[in-house]
């Protein structure tokens, strides 16, 4: 077959952009890099961000710069990580309220408006009660729920917040009207655990790292933890499933994440960067001290997992009546 002159400029036109991109995922990063956080300096999504930045700082050779846009309920930070160039010199650490804001109608955006590197961290909900309270277990807080709904009052984050979602999930898996427990909305677990041992609330779902401090100190007690494992953290407190059989799970989880059509070289060479820091002695140790729960996913893993975690979460702001 013989090419006419055009076909063959064409030919040669794509020939050489195939060549520049490879050279150019071949050279990358050649920059800083910038990571984005949705939340504030000082936080445990900004502290998990800047020592995963560290740590690929070290394998990149160029420094990952973490920068905190905040607004919005996460909503500023996470436009700004899927509105950026898709050229790998901008990414961002996702948080699980991208399978929740569009259910509210805050932001368009979802799991699927960005490529997925790979998901580093997951916190499971945890369930608190005072120290002295009389509930040995799960099934006795449920039994008591059953026979006074409306009576107990629970907090630790916001209206519709992933600890709200936690405690109104767990319900409705439990064939109980998640609004059988009022909502008393606090600006996080910290707030909300002193609620607790104030006695102005019955009970706090947050993740266990959130409520160490009380829990050494002998002022609340967890009875479960919403997860398919035992908390490396507290591994005498048995899990939802353990405690009541109930299958529900759920959790704070973190992720690294870039625009949306961030070329396949680049973007293995990114998640290639993450899991080295993810495996790394420093990560576990940092990780450990803190008490954070470790859970790796690739980048097919972690589309998967956020896809998950959208339906379930839209499943309980639907019975809640938080969905628009």
């Amino acid at each position: 077959m013989k090419l006419n002159a055009l076909s063959r400029r064409v030919l040669l036109g794509l020939a050489l952009f195939a060549a520049a991109s490879g050279a150019s995922a071949q050279a990358y990063p050649d920059r800083p890099i910038t990571m984005i956080v949705p939340w504030g300096a000082g936080g445990g999504t900004d502290a998990v961000a800047r020592i995963i930045a560290s740590l690929m700082e070290k394998d990149l050779g160029q420094p990952v710069n973490v920068v905190n846009r905040t607004g919005g309920s996460g909503v500023v930070g996470h436009s700004a990580i899927a509105t950026a160039p898709a050229d790998g010199f901008t990414i961002g650490m996702i948080t699980v309220e991208i399978t929740m804001m569009h259910h509210q109608k805050l932001t368009e955006l979802n799991g699927t408006s960005y490529t997925p590197i790979a998901l580093v961290n997951l916190d499971p909900a945890g369930f608190q009660v005072r120290a002295d309270s009389s509930y040995k277990n799960m099934n006795d807080v449920l039994a008591a729920i059953k026979a006074n709904p409306g009576k107990f009052k629970a907090s630790g984050t916001g209206q519709g917040g992933i600890w709200h979602l936690a405690l109104a999930g767990w319900l409705r898996d439990a064939k109980v009207d998640p609004a059988s427990v009022p909502w008393v909305p606090s600006n996080g677990a910290a707030p909300g655990l002193q609620d607790l041992v104030a006695s102005g609330v019955e009970f706090v779902p947050c993740s266990l790292p959130e409520a160490r401090s009380l829990i050494d100190a002998g002022k609340v007690r967890s009875l479960a933890v919403m997860a398919t494992t035992r908390s490396t953290l507290f591994p005498a407190v048995p899990t939802l499933k353990e405690s009541t059989g109930s299958d529900w799970a759920t959790g704070a989880w973190r992720g690294i994440a870039a625009p949306k059509g961030l070329p396949p070289a680049i973007a293995a060479r990114l998640e290639s960067s993450v899991k080295k820091a993810y495996d790394s002695k420093e990560y576990k140790d940092f990780m450990a001290q803190r008490g954070f729960g470790m859970l790796w996913g690739s980048s097919g893993e972690f589309a998967s997992f956020m896809a998950k975690g959208d339906a379930d979460m839209k499943a309980v702001m639907t019975a809640v009546g938080i969905a628009k």
